[in-house]
C-alpha cells in the first residue's frame, strides 16, 4: 500500500482500516520511498487533529528513517534486523528505493520454520541413511 508524500493524512488512515497491513509506504512525485505511515502514526495524529490540521499531508507524520531491505537479502538477516528494532513491517525496495513489497513478520518467521523444518528433515535422512543405499 503506498500514498504520495503530499496526500492527506486521512487517506494512509483509509488504507488501513480494517487490514492486517499496518503500514503505508509514502513516496515522492518520482514513486521513490521517502518514508512510512503506521497505524500508529496515524492515530497519534488523528487523535489530537482539529478543523483543517485533520488535513495534514503524510509527509508531516510520516517517519523518514525507515529500515527496509532489498530482495537480494538472506531472509535471516532482515529477520535480525526486524528482531532487534522491533518491527512488525520491512518495506522491500529495489535500488533505487522504488517499493517491490512488504515484509511482514508473521511471513518472515513462518518461512525460517519452514526452512529450518527441510534443514531437520534432510539431516535425518542423511544420518538414517535414506536414498544412499
Amino acid at each position: 500500500m503506498t500514498i504520495k508524500d503530499d496526500a492527506p493524512l486521512i487517506e494512509a488512515a483509509r488504507l488501513l482500516h480494517g487490514r492486517s497491513a499496518s503500514l503505508v509506504v509514502v513516496l515522492n512525485v518520482d514513486g521513490v520511498m521517502v518514508g512510512v505511515i503506521t497505524k500508529s502514526d496515524v492515530v497519534g495524529q488523528i487523535s489530537g487533529c482539529q478543523g483543517s490540521s485533520c488535513m495534514t499531508a503524510a509527509s508531516v507524520v510520516m517517519t523518514r528513517d525507515v529500515t527496509f531491505c532489498h530482495p537480494h537479502v538472506l531472509l535471516r538477516s532482515v529477520w535480525e534486523r526486524m528482531r532487534k528494532s522491533d518491527l512488525k513491517h520491512v518495506p522491500i525496495v529495489d535500488r533505487e528505493l522504488r517499493p517491490l513489497g512488504v515484509l511482514n513478520a508473521r511471513q518472515a518467521v513462518q518461512a525460517l520454520m519452514e526452512e529450518l523444518g527441510s534443514e531437520e528433515e534432510l539431516l535425518r535422512e542423511y544420518v538414517m541413511g535414506i536414498g544412499y543405499r
